[in-house]
């Protein structure tokens, strides 16, 4: 089986461009799911388990942040690793963050290796 992989931000171009990167990786992706903002993505990961998330930070509704902490009060959804991807980009911000349990952080722009890299590291080399 192929990756899962949830992209939250509320920017659809910005949604399209990580998609689109995602699959310059190379890497075997079976899905790629995309929510406005954390309260949608709460919505979908109901309904659907994915490998890794992919986030930004600055969203109305819900900020990354704030699905970050309602990842963690979830039994289930508590150990599904998450990935900022944003502009800012505060040593202590990042911290706070880490501190919060994310898995990794990647700066706008990014690119399909710093993508590929930070899945790799995050849930380990695919061998299927």
């Amino acid at each position: 089986m192929a990756y899962t992989i949830m992209v939250v931000d509320d920017s659809e171009t910005i949604r399209s461009v990580l998609e689109r990167t995602i699959k310059m990786t190379k890497l075997p992706v079976d899905r790629i799911l995309e929510a406005p903002n954390g309260k949608e993505a709460l919505v979908k990961l109901a309904d659907d388990w994915v490998d890794i998330i992919f986030t930004d930070l600055n969203m109305p509704e819900m900020s990354g942040s704030e699905l970050v902490d309602a990842l963690n009060e979830d039994v289930e959804l508590r150990d599904v690793p998450v990935v900022i991807v944003s502009t800012e980009g505060s040593q202590t911000r990042i911290e706070e963050l880490r501190k919060k349990g994310i898995r990794g952080y990647l700066r706008k722009p990014f690119t399909p290796e710093s993508i590929r890299d930070i899945i790799i590291n995050t849930l380990g080399e695919w061998d299927g």
